[in-house]
């Protein structure tokens, strides 16, 4: 215990003695100078006061010619102890006449120029001299120089006996500002941790009489101390805990147990599956989306109600009266709500407001957001026809309702109007700018209002999370808690949080091809031999995917590794989206030219060094392209997360393959051992693909297994039941201060007269 209290007291002497010591070390060289120059000014007013009672005299005796005089005199000068030597030069510049004490190496102290030198102070064998020459005039006339020169060694004395002094002074301070620090440190740190124990045991708000002079101190500490070791213990089993731990079995416990089976609603514009009218009857899709990827597993294992726009070609024709149609197809568990919107609602609101605004508004992809009244129109109407969707379809009066991205941005408070109970997640999948870039926006101050209609709000990043809350400090008037990243905003609060979103671990089924069967299979579609190297990227045709940048990496490398043409393919599966606006036909004209022109640079035979397919592949397709390539290739230009990153990797149970990131993806966050980087930097580009494809197979299992696991362990479910958990923490705090409420309310009235 000794040696404990030792070391604790050492924490904050040993600082305290550095400080002082440097303190000491600059301060007391730095007085030591002034003390000198204050003792050379005092030297120089001596000799100009010495020189004026000594040149009448002196030009006597020069007049008179009687050298014994000036003897006299000079000997007579001498006997003040600091006046060590005189001088006197004629005006011939002849040293004439001088004490015996006078140092020969002065002369008559006259440099170059016939000036006396700069520095007065002279260090001869004797010690440290004051050297002062002074010009004698007769009638206007030099008569010669006198030169005084006086002893300084006291002055080494005296400065000696003041730094004694002053190192004695800090040494002391030292002393006693240590032990009042280390006095004061013990006495706070043992009510600390006394008043910590007491709340760990809780007995926070039980003490006893004797120590409730602690209470006022400890309790600002109380309620954040507990939030974190909750939300410590929370987190602690979620890492550690292994896959089977977070799967659709333990969501539906979540619920259960957190919400006690509450109802769950989701909202997002893209519908899970949709149905397309074929030649060969209905067939069902699924959109190529990652929020679709995410949401979609969470409400396999929440069942509930998804709310989306009913978009495709027979989709009307399979829903039920009610708009209703139960999915998934091959074993429905949840219900799908189908909305329908007029091509001039879909224009502005889709097209318009959503993607030709806040789209590239919030990626910052070097396009001009476009914002129209007519389209602004048309969102809000949209927003309010979802909104009358989720009112229509709640079962209750406070459902949680989970509203999926920037298309609703208005829908949380338009629910909030009606459902005043209901819990509403907003999570933004796309980045969300800084104040300055979202200030473009003409109807900022509304969507903000939008948003904090929700109980919680979630983005992918800290970094985002952090440009929101300064986005509404900027422009809103509200109260921000930044440490427990609150917003209170027309008297409600909204969490608002970072959770990293990510994909379902996937399960094997029995028709998937293992990775030497999809590598035959691949290569053998696209004629390639069995050796080929191979590099694949999937996304949308989307001008934030960074396509062009990637086919430029492509090229540089083939130019800087020519080696590699006719060995090396990239495959880039780019399902079309957004067709009709102007931006998204000129991007996938610009990257289909960009292609044919690579491929006619270095096509040998049969041999292209790009293969684009722009049209939707299923999951499965997905799965065998990622198993059968060398290389992912992922450099969106801006994005919220990309589970493109965290598909390649969870199809790879060989742990081969290697994973080029960009570093504007939230994924480059989490999955450090990937190659992260910029995508604008195009020989970087060049050089990582290059290396991925050379790298050893004992680097990429190394660096596969770890972000394998992961992805493995923060997996969908436990991106939802972590919202899930904070919502249901939420709820029952509503509760617990609706009771008190109610309880007050009823005491009032006892006591009212």
């Amino acid at each position: 215990m000794r040696l404990r209290s030792l070391q604790f007291s050492m924490r904050f002497i040993i600082p305290l003695a550095c400080v002082l010591a440097l303190v000491g070390y600059f301060a007391i060289p730095w007085m030591e100078s002034y003390t000198v120059r204050w003792f050379v000014r005092d030297l120089d007013m001596r000799s100009e006061l010495v020189a004026n009672t000594l040149q009448q005299p002196l030009l006597g005796y020069l007049d008179g010619g009687s050298p014994e005089g000036i003897d006299d005199m000079f000997s007579r000068a001498i006997q003040d102890e600091r006046l060590y030597a005189v001088g006197y030069c004629d005006s011939a510049g002849r040293l004439a006449f001088k004490t015996a004490t006078y140092p020969a190496v002065l002369g008559c102290w006259k440099g170059k120029d016939g000036l006396a030198p700069a520095n007065p102070v002279l260090r001869l064998p004797q010690g440290p001299v004051h050297v002062a020459a002074r010009e004698l005039v007769r009638d206007g006339q030099a008569a010669g120089r006198l030169v005084l020169v006086h002893d300084m060694s006291f002055i080494e004395r005296r400065s000696e006996v003041t730094k004694n002094y002053i190192i004695g002074l800090f040494a002391l301070v030292a002393c006693i500002v240590s032990l009042i620090t280390v006095l004061i440190a013990h006495l706070s740190w043992r009510g600390w941790i006394d008043g910590v124990r007491e709340m760990l045991r809780g007995e926070l708000l039980r003490r006893s009489p004797k120590n409730s002079a602690r209470a006022p101190e400890m309790a600002p500490l109380a309620g954040d101390l507990r939030a974190l070791l909750h939300e410590y213990q929370r987190e602690l089993q979620s890492s550690a805990a292994p896959a089977q731990d977070w799967d659709a079995n333990t969501l539906k416990q979540l619920l259960q147990q957190d919400l006690a089976g509450d109802e769950i609603l989701v909202v997002s514009n893209r519908e899970p599956y949709i149905h397309v009218a074929t030649p060969d009857g209905v067939q069902v899709q699924r959109p190529a989306s990652g929020l679709v990827t995410a949401v979609e597993a969470v409400m396999r294992a929440c069942s509930g109600t998804w709310i989306a726009h009913g978009a495709g070609s027979a989709d009307r024709e399979t829903v039920d009266r009610n708009d209703h149609v139960r999915v998934p197809p091959e074993n429905p568990s949840y219900t799908l709500r189908r909305v329908w919107l007029s091509k001039e609602e879909e224009q502005g609101y889709y097209y318009g407001f959503a993607n030709e605004g806040l789209w590239p508004l919030c990626h910052i992809a070097h396009v001009r957001p476009v914002f129209r009244s007519s389209d602004w129109a048309e969102y809000v109407k949209v927003n309010q026809r979802f909104a009358d969707a989720v009112i229509r379809e709640a079962r209750s009066d406070n459902p949680v309702v989970l509203v999926q991205d920037y298309h609703f941005a208005l829908l949380p408070r338009m629910v909030r109007a009606v459902l005043p109970k209901a819990t509403i997640i907003t999570f933004w999948h796309i980045p969300w700018p800084n104040p300055e870039s979202f200030g473009i926006c003409p109807w900022r101050e509304e969507i903000l209002d939008g948003m904090l209609g929700s109980t919680i709000l979630g983005f992918h990043t800290p970094f985002h999370r952090k440009n929101f809350l300064d986005t509404v400090d900027r422009y809103l008037e509200t109260r921000i808690e930044t440490e427990a990243s609150t917003v209170s905003y027309g008297n409600e609060l909204t969490q608002v949080e970072d959770y990293a979103i990510s994909i379902a671990w996937p399960e094997p089924t029995p028709d998937e091809l293992d990775t030497a069967a999809s590598r035959r299979a691949v290569r053998q579609a696209l004629a390639l031999p069995e050796d080929h190297l191979l590099g694949i990227g999937v996304d949308r045709l989307d001008y934030t995917k960074g396509i062009v940048e990637r086919f430029q990496a492509v090229e540089r490398m083939l130019e800087l590794y020519p080696e590699m043409i006719g060995k090396f393919t990239f495959v880039q599966i780019a399902a079309p989206t957004r067709s009709s606006l102007d931006e998204y036909q000129n991007f996938e004209a610009r990257v289909r030219a960009l292609a044919q022109r690579i491929n006619q640079r270095f096509s040998q035979g049969s041999y292209v060094p790009i293969v684009l397919k722009a049209e939707h592949h299923g999951q499965q397709q997905l799965r065998t392209y990622f198993r059968a390539a060398e290389v992912c290739s992922v450099t969106s230009l801006h994005d919220g997360m990309n589970l493109v990153a965290k598909e390649f990797i969870a199809a790879r149970d060989d742990e081969l393959g290697v994973l080029v990131l960009s570093q504007f993806t939230g994924a480059a966050r989490e999955l450090h051992e990937a190659l992260i980087i910029n995508p604008y930097h195009i020989e970087q580009g060049a050089e990582a693909l290059y290396r991925a494809l050379r790298m050893p197979e004992g680097e990429q299992r190394e660096r596969m297994r770890s972000m394998r696991r992961r992805v493995r362990d923060f997996n969908v479910y436990r991106w939802a039941g972590r919202m899930l958990q904070d919502a249901a923490r939420l709820r029952q705090r509503e509760r617990v201060m609706s009771r008190i409420g109610t309880l007050s309310r009823d005491k009032l009235h006892k006591v009212a007269p």
